[in-house]
Formats: C-alpha cells, sequence, structure tokens
C-alpha cells in the first residue's frame, strides 16, 4: 500500500482542460497533465483495499492498486507493465475510458475517487519518454494464421494478443488507415492520433501483418480467407447507426453524427475532401439529437467548425445530479455528465421527441420537437407520452443524429459468410466466442452490440484466448 492515510491527507485533484476560450480554435487534446510529484501524491490516495471494487469495475479487470502503489514508489516500469498485463493500450483508454473503476473506487463513496483514469495515461507516457516500452515479438512462430477483420479495439487487441502467442496475424481494415472507431470514430482534441499509430508501429515490428484499404468480401473473397487462414475473427464493430424515420428524413442537412465525425477526422489527418461529401457547421444552428458521448462529440466538433449555435437533446429525462437510492455504490451511477465539449458551449433539453424536420427548396429550415413524459404501465413497462400543447419549432440548419448504433452492418461479409444472428441482429457467438460457421470467431460490438472501447478491448483478450486454445488443439 503506497500510504494508508493517504486519502485523508491529500484530496483528490484534476489536471482539468485547457481554456476553453482557447482550445475551441484548435484539436488538439484538451485535458492538461498534473506534473509528476502530484501524480505520485495522487497513487498515494489509493488504499489497496481488502475487495479492489475498482478491480471489479474494471472491463479489462486492470490490477490498480499493484499499479498505483508501484507509480507511488516511482517504479515506472512495474507500474507499466501491470497496467500492460490487462490492456494492450493503457495510453488509449487512459483518454478516452469512462472510467467505471473510479465509480467504483470505495472513495467514490463520498465523492473523492482516486485519479485512476488521469494516472493511468501518465503512467504510460512517462513509460514512452523513458524508452520502457520496446517492441518485443514472439520467440517462436506456431505456423497458424490468423485474419482480423477490422482494426477498432476489439480486432487490435485481439490481434496484439494472438501475435504474442507466436501466431501469424494479419488485420484487415476497409479505410485507408488502422484504427477503426478510434481513428475515425472520436475527435482529435480527445484522442491525439499520433497516440494510436505509436502503438501501431510497435505492433508492425512484433510481427502484425496490417492491409489497408482491403475490404474483405469485395477485394479479398471469404473463400481465399478460408482458405489461406486457419481462423477468421469478425470484429467489424456494430456499424449500423439508429435512424430516426419521421417527415423530412431526406431533406439536405440532416446526417449521421458518425458521418459528421469521420470527415471532420480526415480533416485534421490532412485528407481531402470534396465539396460534396463535406458537412459543416459553420454559421449554423446545429441541432444534435441523442445525449451520448457521440452528441458530446458533435458539439465540440460543431464547436471548432464555428457553428453559430448548438442544441442537444435527447428523448429521456434529464438524470440526477447525484446518486438516487436505487442506484448505490458500487455500481455505475446514472447521473448528469457534462464533457468538456458542454463546456464549451451547448444548449442542452430533455424529454423532448422529434417530429419530423421541416424544409424549403430542399434544404432543412426547422425541427418540430415536443415534450414528452415516462411511466410505467402494471407490468413494469416504460411508456412514452406526449405533453399536450409543448410542440416547439427549432431553428435548424444541420441536424446530426446521434442515437447510437443497432447492430453490425449485415450486407456483404456478414451475410456470404453464412453466419448466424442473434434477436438483436449481432453475430451470435458461443461461450467461446465461436460462430455458427466453423472457423470463425467474433469480438466487441460485432457480437455484443455498440458499447465501450474498454469493453471491446476486453472483449477481444477473450477472443484471442478462445482462438488461441482452438488452434493449439487443431
Amino acid at each position: 500500500m503506497a500510504d494508508p492515510r493517504g486519502f485523508m491527507k491529500v484530496p483528490r485533484v484534476e489536471a482539468g482542460y485547457r481554456p476553453a476560450k482557447e482550445r475551441v480554435y484548435d484539436y488538439g487534446e484538451v485535458e492538461q497533465t498534473l506534473n509528476k510529484n502530484d501524480r505520485k501524491l495522487q497513487a498515494s490516495r489509493c488504499m489497496d483495499c481488502g475487495i479492489p471494487f475498482c478491480n471489479w469495475g474494471c472491463p479489462v479487470g486492470s490490477k490498480i492498486p499493484e499499479w498505483q502503489d508501484a507509480l507511488y514508489r516511482e517504479n515506472l516500469e512495474e507500474a507499466y507493465y501491470i497496467l500492460h498485463s490487462t490492456n494492450s493500450f493503457p495510453e488509449i483508454t487512459g483518454r478516452v475510458c469512462p472510467a467505471p473503476c473510479e465509480k467504483s473506487c470505495v472513495l467514490n463513496i463520498h465523492e473523492e475517487p482516486v485519479t485512476i483514469r488521469e494516472n493511468e495515461c501518465s503512467t504510460v507516457e512517462q513509460a514512452f519518454e523513458a524508452g520502457i516500452i520496446k517492441p518485443n515479438p514472439p520467440k517462436f512462430r506456431t505456423g497458424k494464421k490468423v485474419a482480423v477483420i477490422g482494426s477498432g479495439p476489439a480486432g487490435l487487441s485481439a490481434a496484439d494478443l494472438l501475435n504474442r502467442a507466436g501466431h501469424s496475424v494479419t488485420v484487415y481494415e476497409k479505410n485507408d488507415a488502422i484504427g477503426g472507431l478510434l481513428r475515425y470514430g472520436i475527435p482529435d482534441f480527445k484522442l491525439n492520433k499520433r497516440v494510436i499509430d505509436r502503438r501501431l508501429e510497435i505492433f508492425v515490428d512484433e510481427g502484425i501483418d496490417f492491409k489497408t484499404n482491403t475490404h474483405v468480401g469485395v477485394d479479398i473473397s471469404k473463400d481465399e480467407l478460408l482458405e489461406n487462414f486457419d481462423v477468421i475473427l469478425l470484429a467489424l464493430g456494430a456499424e449500423q447507426p439508429r435512424d430516426l424515420p419521421v417527415e423530412g428524413r431526406d431533406l439536405d442537412g440532416v446526417h449521421f453524427a458518425m458521418d459528421f465525425l469521420t470527415l471532420q477526422n480526415r480533416v485534421v489527418a490532412g485528407k481531402s475532401i470534396s465539396g460534396k461529401k463535406q458537412i459543416s457547421a459553420k454559421d449554423k444552428n446545429v441541432l444534435v439529437i441523442g445525449g451520448g458521448d457521440t452528441g458530446s462529440d458533435c458539439v465540440g466538433t460543431s464547436n471548432r467548425q464555428q457553428a453559430k449555435s448548438v442544441t442537444q437533446i435527447e428523448i429521456l429525462p434529464k438524470p440526477p445530479e447525484k446518486r438516487e437510492a436505487n442506484n448505490p455504490w458500487p455500481y455505475w451511477p446514472n447521473t448528469l455528465r457534462t464533457s468538456s465539449s458542454h463546456k464549451e458551449g451547448c444548449e442542452r433539453r430533455w424529454s423532448l421527441s422529434t417530429r419530423r424536420f421541416i424544409g424549403e427548396n430542399g434544404k432543412l429550415k426547422q425541427t418540430e420537437v415536443v415534450q414528452v413524459e415516462w411511466s410505467k404501465d402494471e407490468n413494469g413497462r416504460w411508456l412514452m407520452n406526449e405533453v399536450e400543447g409543448t410542440t416547439q419549432l427549432l431553428d435548424t440548419d444541420l441536424v446530426l443524429l446521434s442515437m447510437g448504433f443497432t447492430q453490425p452492418v449485415h450486407n456483404g461479409l456478414l451475410d456470404s459468410l453464412g453466419v448466424e444472428y442473434d434477436p438483436r441482429g449481432n453475430v451470435k457467438v458461443n461461450q467461446t466466442k465461436q460462430t455458427s460457421v466453423n472457423k470463425i470467431f467474433a469480438a466487441g460490438d460485432t457480437e455484443s452490440g455498440a458499447s465501450l472501447v474498454v469493453r471491446a478491448i476486453e472483449a477481444g483478450k477473450v477472443a484471442a484466448r478462445n482462438v488461441d486454445a482452438f488452434l493449439r488443439k487443431e
């Protein structure tokens, strides 16, 4: 244990964000960092609880008390290797994870949890600076070959572990760069893409083969894959966005959030975008429909594109500021979350349903919304009812639909492979992540539905472990 009384001596300190008036003019990461000594002090607050609820709350099972203790003792190498033992890229989760570990921390009973996420990111960055993180290719090869389809967090996590086990791994990505959601879904102001590239360089040196601009099922057939690889691992993500089938949906100015974010990430990466494909918020009244993380990213990006106004609406009621009695610690708190993007300027509204989009000459001009109330029927099922007389017209030039994702895209590869789907439309797998087709496994959002990056990393770990067992049995 770092310091048995550390949590009593040292208050929780967060690094905070760069000034909003400064950061809205660039796409640099918004989070600041504490100095080395402050990080050590924050690590001293970890009590090394007899039952580490932080470890229980972390999807990848990070051994948090152990690496916090190593950080406090200034044993940076030990701290990094403990972190890396459960997570292929803690430098990414240290930036974009919502930190369920902190929500489960015993000190969160008093809303003063250990700064786990920030310490995680800092530990990895210090390890890179110190030259601790180096390529470590496997000392032998098994002769088995694995094709990983998709290079998001699940695919990269699985590829890393399978490569470490000695199998020859090829990762196929339909886009022009590796990373999937990490590359083109998360804005640079949350995750600088150099962070991804730095880890990819290590993966390449360790022997992983990456194939970009390769759409499996189009550029390479399923028969070629099945013939040339011992196992195929599907890590395509859940890219089918939830649509809003209301009047005016086809108007010019109504777009899916991910299309908007992807284009901006490409621009930041220096790629040219044709005029027809551009989606710009500049000088527009922007309406973001959906209150999750992707919606928040749309808010931050719209502000950086100098939108005239940004409004974010959510169909559900406003969450409480504090935990309610039916949502106790150490479970995830269903409370109001305010991101750095919200703090840059945004009107947030709840319990609003979108009735229709109104346009002129094919272009979006207004959005009609109505207040709704939520109640339960006799069977406990939630019911939504419109409140009479609450209809309102919002001046709107750009709508970004950010209502989540329903399932992986079936058309193309998945249908051609003949894999079964579960009732929700995800790829159906058994306990070992194997699909209904021999030699084909699935991991992450493809088989579980859209979730957190950290859950996708864990799903990739589980799939890799089962694929390895399958190959060794073969």
